[in-house]
């Protein structure tokens, strides 16, 4: 209905009568269950109740009817300080039929302990018997409500919603529930219903309002919709929205319009979408039907007291007969509440008369003395559970453990293939996605990629957490798997390569030791160097026997013996060859300009003198390194193999080799500047040669390394590490004993002392 010109729009112009038809439904159902008890031989036997019934018109015309009932037989409402003994006109009042008027009106009852009964009100208020000791509830309090509303979001996985409640106590109180419970739902729009407050007049105010509010929720971008607000005001709300196009949303109802009639019969209501409602579980009463039509039948009663309404209602008494079946889309519930309210009224009374099945007690009763016994037995647990409503297709139920009892068939729903509609700000994020919030709200977010070497928690849907140091994980993984632990295995080809070469270096070494052991005293051993040549061969065959260390599983042992054995033994021989070149050079060279020098190098044994020192100065800077850098185990994680973790048995590896290498260096410079020193030294004693053979080996090894190490991380380096260890002792056990073995066993002619010193003479006659 349109406004005319200025003027405000009456409600009564958008009333449906279906509003005073269910009202008139309750009115029989009440007149029902009194009839019923009083022709009752077993529940109140004797005693006939009476009643008086009034319209509050839907606003707020109820405190003269209260007044009225508060009155005594004069007409006068007393004011005592103890009502104990205060007879009003009733014994108890059934109604009204709203939160906020059942809320009003306990405030004045319970000043005077008349006892109240509401059928419809689910305010928390209520529940305060501090504030209302003699107000109660036939329906579950509106906490239950909110909770069956949370299931069935949860049930459709629902989180992004509208809610518009009504600009009233219902509206507020059900707004404050649904956001303290809810809370895994996201709200895109909120926004308040006017209602008329002091006139019957909806002005074009709160016209305008509605109107916005129809427009807000147009744009929302959610697709469902909780209403929390009393029948009164939906039906222009609905005609407005049907008015301004709006389509294909889902409407969640509460139980205050839920079964509403007033709505069903709006033109092109099923254009605004799916309406799901909210209500307490439908009973039927046996008998009811065929009282209606024995009432509509029968002639009109008597009009009562010209200050209550016409309980003849010849408008209703019309409407039933061509609207029964409007009347019971909502009449089954509310009326079956509004019968139980006048029974639960009827055994208070019952247990307070002590009736039996010959008769009750004629005593005087008053209305604290019912409240009394209502108290005993909350009248709220009467009805606990609740339905769910698809408006004329089908229904689920709300058992006492707030569990969904599914029974929905046919459902229209307003998508295509009839699909359930999805309503949320953002799409789940799939596996692996971590939540990236972009506004306040928690269901609005963009979905982002857990990288390599994190993983999506579901207790964190915000971060992706670190994988600990042994594990790893590809990008968008929801967890973490152990890492492959790699190291240079036995059976690898350049294991089995290096292994092979070590054996046959140590098999020749230890083949030289007994050559030079059994030709000990023979020229070319001595000018080798005599018996320290066994100390040069015995640490070529710790050396060989040390290469395995490098194989298999990194321990701490193999670790320690890796950075402290090798390089011990190479000291010695390199120390051994940097000595005997000095003291061939000494021989030829120094011994004639300074024989007091060399006499005393000869007496105290200065070669085995410097060996010592080289060797102690040798330990320290090893012992130094340990320290400094633990032979341990560590795992190193490889940027270009996030799946594998190699074991390294320093993590610093480098400054630790460079630290074990400097004094062999600094030797190997030594040994190349006296080799080259003795370049045109006799051909049996100029170990040039060979000297630089075994040099370069080291040079070029070390070279290696180092460089290895600029690039490289991991088992890569390792392998370089022992390939050139074997290198090393193979440059000296082949390239230093080598060409010593080859004399002895294929020149034994140049194995003489004739022959050693026929070479001398001729030197000595060059440099001459």
């Amino acid at each position: 209905h349109k406004p005319k010109g200025r003027r405000g729009l009456s409600l009564e112009e958008f009333l449906h009568p279906s509003l005073i038809k269910a009202s008139y439904s309750h009115l029989r159902a009440m007149r029902f269950a009194v009839e019923q008890i009083n022709n009752s031989s077993t529940l109140l036997p004797g005693v006939s109740l009476g009643y008086e019934m009034v319209d509050v018109c839907y606003l707020t015309n109820f405190i003269h009817p209260i007044l009225y009932f508060l009155a005594n037989k004069h007409s006068v409402v007393q004011l005592h300080n103890n009502y104990t003994h205060y007879q009003p006109r009733v014994l108890a009042v059934i109604g009204p039929d709203s939160s906020q008027a059942v809320v009003i009106a306990a405030q004045v009852l319970s000043l005077f302990l008349v006892p109240q009964i509401s059928y419809t009100a689910t305010t928390n208020e209520l529940s305060d018997r501090k504030r209302f000791p003699t107000a109660f509830q036939t329906i579950s309090s509106m906490e239950q409500q909110i909770v069956a509303m949370q299931l069935l979001l949860k049930e459709f996985r629902w989180n992004w919603i509208n809610i518009l409640y009504s600009d009233d106590d219902y509206g507020r109180q059900n707004l404050k529930l649904l956001r303290a419970r809810a809370t895994e739902i996201c709200v895109a729009l909120q926004e308040v219903i006017p209602v008329p407050q002091s006139s019957q007049m909806l002005s074009l105010e709160l016209q305008g309002k509605i109107k916005s509010v129809v427009r807000k929720v147009i744009h929302s971008t959610a697709k469902v919709v909780i209403v929390l607000s009393l029948e009164l005001i939906l039906p222009f709300f609905f005609q407005e929205a049907v008015r301004q196009n709006v389509t294909d949303l889902v409407w969640i109802a509460t139980e205050a319009w839920a079964t509403e009639p007033a709505l069903y019969n709006i033109t092109d209501l099923w254009r605004l979408g799916t309406i799901l409602g909210v209500a307490v579980k439908e009973f039927s009463i046996p008998g009811l039907d065929d009282f209606r039509v024995s009432l509509a039948e029968g002639a009109n009663e008597q009009a009562s007291d010209q200050t209550t309404c016409n309980q003849e209602c010849d408008q209703c008494l019309r409407a039933a007969r061509d609207a029964e079946h409007s009347m019971r889309a909502q009449g089954e519930r509310t009326d079956f509440r509004v019968y139980s309210s006048v029974y639960i009224v009827a055994h208070a009374l019952h247990r307070l008369l002590g009736c039996n099945t010959t008769g009750c007690h004629k005593r005087m009763v008053y209305p604290w003395q019912v409240g009394h016994m209502l108290a005993l037995r909350n009248p709220s647990h009467v009805l606990r559970a609740w339905d769910y409503m698809a408006w004329g297709i089908g229904r689920m139920l709300v058992d006492r453990n707030k569990k969904l009892l599914f029974n929905i068939q046919n459902i229209s729903w307003h998508t295509p293939n009839n699909t359930v509609p999805i309503s949320v700000c953002s799409q789940q994020c799939e596996y692996g996605q971590r939540r990236k919030p972009v506004t306040v709200s928690s269901c609005c977010f963009e979905c982002i990629d857990c990288e390599e070497g994190t993983f999506l928690n579901n207790n964190d849907l915000y971060n992706c957490q670190p994988c600990p140091a042994d594990q790893w994980s590809n990008a968008r993984s929801q967890k973490c798997y152990p890492k492959l632990l790699k190291y240079l295995e036995w059976q690898e080809g350049i294991a089995v390569v290096l292994l092979l070469f070590s054996v046959l270096g140590l098999v020749a070494t230890v083949v030289i030791s007994v050559i030079f052991a059994i030709h000990l005293h023979t020229p070319v051993v001595k000018s080798a160097g005599g018996r320290m040549c066994f100390l040069m061969l015995a640490s070529l065959i710790i050396g060989f026997i040390n290469v395995p260390v490098y194989m298999g599983i990194p321990t701490e042992f193999k670790c320690m013996c890796r950075q402290i054995v090798y390089t011990l033994c190479f000291t010695v021989c390199i120390s051994c060859l940097t000595v005997r070149s000095f003291q061939i050079i000494s021989i030829f060279k120094m011994a004639a300009r300074l024989p007091k020098a060399y006499s005393y190098w000869m007496k105290y044994n200065g070669q085995y003198i410097f060996i010592t020192v080289i060797l102690a100065l040798k330990v320290t800077i090893v012992v130094t390194n340990v320290i400094i850098h633990p032979s341990i185990p560590v795992p190193l994680v490889l940027e270009d193999d996030p799946s594998t973790v190699e074991l390294q048995c320093n993590k610093s590896f480098k400054l630790s080799l460079l630290m074990n290498n400097s004094l062999d260096t600094f030797l190997s410079i030594l040994c190349f500047y006296f080799s080259y020193i003795g370049k045109e030294l006799p051909k049996n004693y100029n170990e040039a040669k060979y000297i630089t053979l075994c040099m370069t080996c080291y040079a070029v090894s070390e070279i290696a390394i180092f460089l290895a190490m600029s690039v490289y991380r991991g088992m890569l380096v390792t392998i370089c590490d022992v390939i050139g260890v074997v290198i090393n002792l193979l440059g000296i056990s082949i390239g230093y004993f080598g060409p010593k073995c080859y004399l002895i066993f294929f020149h034994p002619e140049r194995n003489t002392a004739a022959y050693f010193q026929s070479v001398i003479q001729s030197y000595t006659m060059r440099q001459d």
